[in-house]
This record gives structure tokens, sequence and C-alpha cells, in this order.
């Protein structure tokens, strides 16, 4: 199968491959993206299944919902939210589907504009959101949290040992307001005292926070038990996943399906997740995905 070449402003799609394999879409099949994002995978998906009308692309992103047009003027419903409320609206409006896609990636324009603040690589304001019309920015949370929940939310989200998450939570409060994110970085990477490792000391902070403005596990805590609802019988769900918290909880949940014996509503088709060293290996944003498909029974 070839795939078409993307710009290189646009997010390149991780595991695009992999997930056609696995995910098999065929001509006719309804089609819910629940993080649309940029497009990538969506084209391709629906370049196969033809089925324009029926399938939903659900973004809270204003610049992806602006990308996706182009699809909509196909026929694609588009749904400017987050996953969790677009998945309960699709509920109530008794919505299913032959083939779901959850990608639980931050895209490369949000990483790569600065003005988005996601990244630390050149300077820009703290925001964070990924949808602009929230007002919780990580300007906020950093100026106005406690040194207590600060330390938390560095040491839940980003996985950092206790003592540095505080010692990262006090320096914060002892230096806000802070406004950028290179002055956040420098700050974390100031109270790194032991022999530097691969990563920026900054970037679990950043992710941290991130994970926090977004309520990033909350929501896939939340939409995971409603994917049987909103998949037909033999429909099948891709979900991937970029760190260990999201995928922990991807596959704690896809095993408490697969063991739910004749109550189980999802089986697997990928028995181990296919990850993006193995799987895409030429996208370097890819290294640290994991894809886990499984299908309604």
């Amino acid at each position: 199968m070839s795939i078409k070449e993307h710009p290189p402003h646009l997010h390149v799609p991780v595991l695009l491959e992999a997930t056609l394999d696995t995910l098999h879409p065929q001509l006719g099949e309804s089609y819910l993206d629940l993080t649309a994002g940029y497009g990538g995978h969506a084209e391709q998906i629906l370049e196969q299944t033809e089925n324009y009308h029926a399938s939903y692309l659900v973004d809270r992103d204003d610049m992806a919902i602006k990308s996706l047009e182009p699809l909509q003027s196909k026929g694609c419903n588009l749904l400017h939210t987050d996953f969790v409320t677009a998945s309960k609206q699709l509920i109530n409006q008794g919505k299913q589907f032959d083939l779901i896609l959850v990608d639980l990636g931050v895209s490369s324009p949000q990483l790569d504009l600065s003005e988005r603040g996601f990244s630390f690589k050149s300077n820009g304001p703290l925001d964070m959101r990924m949808d602009p019309r929230q007002s919780v920015t990580a300007e906020s949370l950093i100026n106005t949290a406690s040194v207590k929940e600060l330390t938390d939310i560095i040491t839940r989200y980003g996985e950092e040992p206790y003592g540095f998450a505080r010692r990262i939570a006090e320096a914060i409060v002892d230096q806000r307001p802070l406004k950028d994110t290179q002055s956040l970085a420098r700050l974390v990477e100031l109270q790194y005292r032991q022999p530097r490792r691969k990563i920026h000391p900054a970037t679990r902070t950043f992710q941290a926070i991130r994970i926090a403005v977004n309520q990033e596990l909350w929501q896939v805590e939340e939409m995971l038990p409603l994917i049987p609802e909103l998949l037909n019988k033999g429909g099948r769900v891709a979900i991937i996943s970029f760190h260990s918290l999201e995928d922990r909880l991807v596959k704690r949940y896809f095993q408490s399906q697969f063991k739910s014996g004749f109550e189980a509503r999802l089986a697997p088709v990928t028995k181990k997740p296919l990850d993006g060293l193995n799987y895409d290996v030429h996208n370097p944003r890819s290294r640290s995905s994991k894809l886990r498909v499984a299908v309604k029974k």
C-alpha cells in the first residue's frame, strides 16, 4: 500500500501502515475519528471506505477543525469538541460505527508552533491548551497552584521522583509569575542535580503540566467505557498512545474486556501492542507510540 506524502509543515500520522493493516477498512464502512487532528489517518481510511457521509471527525483544536474542512466538503461530519463530549453526544443520537480511531498524541503543528506553548525548543507563552476556548492555561495553572498541587502534578503526570518534583514545585512558586516556556524550562533545569540524561530535564514537567491543563488522562478514562457503545458488531477500534500513563489505561481496559468471559464486548485484534520503533521506523515522532486494536463481539 502506498502512502501519500504529507507536507512537512503538517502532522505526519504515526503508525499509519499498521493502523490501516489492523483496522482493515472496507468499502462502505462508517468511520469515527475521535482525535482527527490534521486528517492524516482519516484521509487514508476514508479513501478506502468512501463513506464520507456516515463518518464523523472530532477534534477540540480549532486549527485542526479548519484543516479538516476539505473532508467536510466531501460529506464528513465535523465535531469541534473533546472526545468524551463527542462520544456521549453520538451515543445519545444512537450512532454506531464500523471503525473508530483514537490517536492520543499531540500533533506536530501544536508542538512546532511556539505560540501554542507546548514546547520549549523555541520560546512562547505558557499556554498548552488543546482547546484555545478553555480558560485554564499552563500559565494560570503554575502561577496559582500550591507547592503540593504542583508536586502532585509533576509526580503523577511527569513520573518524576517525589524529591525532584518537590524542588521544581518550590522553585516555581518562589519565582512566580512565570510567563514563557523557556523561563520554565531553565528553572527546571537548574533544579536537576544528577548526570544529564538523554532528554532535557524539563521534558517530563512540560508533559505533566500539559496533561493537567487538558485533563488528558481523565478524558481517556471517561472515553474507554464508551467505545463498545459506539461500535457496530464486528466494528474495530484502534487506540494509539504515546506514554506509559495513557497506554496503561488502554491496556487495563482492553484486558478487563478480554477476560470478562461471556460478558466481554471486545476481543483482541492485536495480542501485543504494535510500537513505532518497529512498525514506523522512519517517523521520529512515533518512537514512543503503541497501537492497540480490538473488535466488538
